[in-house]
């Protein structure tokens, strides 16, 4: 299984606008895709302007797959990036799951 996790520093007052697209963007990409084990998106009720990615894939090919997708270009791509002001990519291993 492959774990990315993307904390997503939003550019200021965006932080509606880029939650609806997330909401949009979920039926239509990550639900459909077999591969996607989860994809979940926080936010931090202390921190605006700000979310917290974390997604599973079977492995690197289905990643791959969902970032390739029309959905993934149209929503994330084409509308989220433009009120990105930073994000960092981290891979993860699972340790411990229950």
């Amino acid at each position: 299984m492959l774990t990315k996790v993307f904390p997503i520093k939003l550019k200021p007052g965006k932080q509606a606008e880029v939650e609806a697209i997330v909401e949009r963007f979920a039926p239509q990409g990550p639900v459909r895709e077999p591969g996607t084990l989860s994809f979940r998106v926080y936010r931090d009720p202390a921190t605006v302007d700000y979310l917290l990615f974390v997604e599973h894939f079977a492995d690197q090919a289905a990643y791959e797959a969902h970032t390739g997708s029309s959905a993934y270009q149209e929503f994330i791509v084409g509308q989220f990036a433009e009120h990105i002001v930073e994000f960092v990519e981290i891979d993860h291993e699972l340790l411990v799951g229950l």
